[in-house]
C-alpha cells in the first residue's frame, strides 16, 4: 500500500493545483476568520505527511508571518472606529480595527500558506511539463520554470561563494556587521556567475533546438492516475457543497 506522503507527492501537478486553489478560494467565500486560520494548520499537516515540514515552516515563518503581523498592527492602529480598546498619545487600538485585521490577515495567511504548500509538494519540472501537455508554449513554461528557480539557484551560488571566502580566511559568521562585510564583496561574483549561467543556458537550449519550429518531445513522462480522478471528483464535490451552503442555505 502506498504511503500517504508518497501518494500526495505522486499526484498530477494540476490535481495539486486544484487542491491548493480550493484552499485559497474557500476562505474568500466563507464568512468569519476561524476557517481561514485553520487553513495554514491543514497545510502544515499535509506538509508533515509529505515530509516537507521544515521547508514549509521556514517559508511561512520567515515570509508570511512578518507580513501578517505588520498588516495586523497597522490596521489595528489606523482602521477607523469608535470602540477604543487602548490608546496612547495619538495611537489607539479600536475594536473595529481588530475585527478587520483578523479578517484580512486570516485571508492573506490562508492564501499564502496554500501557495507555499503547492510549491513544496510540486516539482517545477513536473508543473512545466504538465502545462506543456495542456498546450502551453514551451517558451512560456521555460520562462516560468526559470523565474521560479532563479532565487534557489542564486541562493545556492551565494552559499558556494561564501564557503569559498571562508576557506580563504574571510570571516563570514558573527554579528550583523561582520556578515554584511562578507556579503557585499560576494555580490560581484554572484552577479557575474548569474550572467555566465544565463549564457550557458542559452547555448544549451540552442544545442537542443529549443527555438526550432517543430513538435517537441520530452523524456520527462507524466501521467494521470485513478487517484487523480478520485481526488478531483472529491474536490469538485466539496467545492460545490460549499457554494450551495454559502449562497443557498
Amino acid at each position: 500500500m502506498e504511503r500517504p506522503g508518497k501518494f500526495i507527492l505522486n499526484l498530477y501537478p494540476t490535481t495539486k493545483f486544484l487542491f491548493a486553489f480550493l484552499l485559497m478560494l474557500t476562505p474568500l467565500l466563507l464568512p468569519g476568520y476561524l476557517y481561514s486560520y485553520m487553513v495554514p494548520v491543514l497545510c502544515l499537516v499535509i506538509a508533515l505527511i509529505a515530509g516537507k515540514t521544515k521547508l514549509y515552516v521556514n517559508f511561512v515563518l520567515k515570509g508570511l508571518i512578518p507580513i501578517v503581523v505588520m498588516i495586523f498592527l497597522l490596521q489595528s492602529f489606523f482602521y477607523p472606529g469608535d470602540t477604543i480598546l487602548w490608546s496612547w498619545s495619538i495611537f489607539s487600538i479600536k475594536q473595529e480595527g481588530i475585527n478587520f485585521s483578523l479578517q484580512l490577515t486570516s485571508k492573506i495567511l490562508a492564501v499564502g500558506s496554500a501557495i507555499v504548500l503547492f510549491f513544496q509538494i510540486t516539482k517545477i519540472n513536473d508543473l512545466s511539463r504538465a502545462l506543456e501537455l495542456m498546450g502551453v508554449s514551451p517558451h512560456a513554461t521555460y520562462v516560468l520554470s526559470s523565474a521560479l528557480n532563479i532565487i534557489p539557484e542564486m541562493r545556492l551560488q551565494l552559499l558556494r561563494i561564501m564557503d569559498a571566502q571562508k576557506t580563504r580566511g574571510v570571516e563570514t559568521e558573527g554579528s550583523l556587521s561582520i556578515r554584511m562585510k562578507a556579503f557585499v564583496p560576494a555580490l560581484t561574483p554572484l552577479i557575474l556567475s548569474s550572467f555566465s549561467s544565463t549564457d550557458e543556458k542559452a547555448v544549451t537550449l540552442e544545442s537542443r533546438a529549443f527555438t526550432a519550429r517543430t513538435k517537441k518531445t520530452s523524456l520527462h513522462h507524466l501521467e494521470k492516475t485513478k487517484s487523480d480522478h478520485v481526488v478531483r471528483a472529491v474536490l469538485v464535490i466539496v467545492f460545490v457543497s460549499i457554494l450551495i451552503w454559502r449562497f443557498f442555505l
